[in-house]
């Protein structure tokens, strides 16, 4: 069929010949031809792709011998239509059997590639965080670390003597009431200051561990305890039946206030950068005398700028330092506390106390890198 119409070349080869147009069906048909065999033989979509611009693209011999044909004399486009529709068709057809095979050979190495066997043990380790109240306390500790002073942490269990007597809390102070203490059965042995079948306690603050250090160290002594202590207080947004304290004692000859607000000053500053600022308002604690409550200049304070209660403080009572051996008409002391946990708050704008004890691990891993 392809040689019935058209006429000799010089090689005595049919050739259609239309305005200078030339329709070669033998020659497309060999092109074709070759391409299919390409088809077969190809690995990969990206080659098959190659092989259809080269034999059915734009500038292939099917699609200008399908242009060539709209030249022809009428009596002969006919006959070229079906030449070129079978060569069209057998090229679809090899082309999209071939199409079928090669996609499913790499989608079969990409899921071997991507193969995970679920019975293998996890190795990877996500990158854990240290909770912040913990680095907050070696921060602390750290600060009073430099100016020389030293790091003490007494028994989370204390005997009253400790706990109240020792600091001037009278028998009859609220604190001592058991709707604001967690008491725990003594023995009825002797305590470390002597006493017989004195109560023990979940000490309410650190400063038992102050007049521990005054007893074990003597003066002069500027000492810092930082740890864990306990109230009846209900876990609310800021409020905690466990918590964190810091509190600081100073003992030394000729001590005064003055004392006492540089070293709240740099604390200050230390904990909440630069332009943080104290100052005291007169206030009454029985293990200090005179006493102050200390505010915080805090730029972050909701609704603007303004002083915001971060601890207690004062000059050290008499009555204190009697309890240690100590003459208060020669030696003088400064002492005050914050709470860890409160300075938490502030300095990351933390709104609820739940999210320090809960234990969502999502909570430590905003502080992955300790700030």
């Amino acid at each position: 069929m392809l040689g019935q119409f058209g006429r000799f070349d010089g090689n005595n080869e049919r050739v259609l010949v239309a305005e200078a147009v030339l329709f070669d069906a033998a020659a497309v048909t060999a092109q074709v031809t070759e391409g299919i065999e390409k088809i077969q033989q190809a690995s990969s979509t990206e080659e098959l792709k190659a092989l259809r611009s080269q034999y059915a693209g734009a500038d292939s011999a099917m699609t200008k011998a399908s242009k060539a044909i709209g030249s022809l004399p009428n009596d002969q486009k006919k006959e070229a239509g079906k030449v070129m529709g079978k060569l069209r068709a057998d090229f679809g057809r090899a082309f999209a059997a071939r199409e079928e095979q090669v996609k499913a050979a790499e989608e079969q190495a990409a899921l071997a590639a991507e193969t995970v066997d679920m019975t293998q043990p996890v190795t990877r380790r996500p990158l854990g965080a240290r909770h912040p109240l913990a680095k907050l306390m070696e921060d602390v500790q750290d600060f009073f670390t430099s100016m020389g002073w030293i790091i003490a942490d007494g028994p989370e269990v204390e005997t009253e003597w400790y706990n109240f007597d020792a600091l001037n809390f009278g028998p009859d102070h609220p604190a001592r009431q058991m709707q604001d203490t967690f008491y725990v059965k003594g023995d009825k042995a002797h305590d470390a200051a002597g006493f017989v079948g004195s109560n023990m306690v979940m000490r309410t603050q650190t400063s038992s561990d102050q007049v521990r250090s005054l007893i074990t160290h003597g003066v002069p002594l500027y000492l810092a305890c930082t740890g864990r202590v306990f109230r009846t207080d209900e876990l609310d947004a800021t409020h905690s039946p466990v918590f964190h304290q810091c509190e600081a004692l100073a003992v030394d000859k000729n001590l005064t206030m003055a004392d006492l607000k540089g070293v709240l000053d740099k604390l200050a500053v230390a904990m909440f950068g630069e332009g943080a600022k104290t100052r005291l308002r007169p206030s009454y604690f029985p293990f200090t005398e005179p006493s102050a409550e200390m505010d915080l200049w805090f730029p972050d304070k909701k609704g603007g700028p303004g002083w915001i209660e971060w601890g207690g403080c004062g000059m050290v009572n008499p009555n204190v330092l009697k309890s240690a051996g100590l003459d208060p008409k020669v030696y003088s002391g400064f002492a005050f506390g914050v709470g860890i946990e409160r300075t938490l708050l502030l300095r990351h704008d933390i709104n609820d106390m739940h999210d320090l004890v809960e234990g969502d691990v999502r909570f430590s891993e905003q502080f992955v890198m300790g700030e």
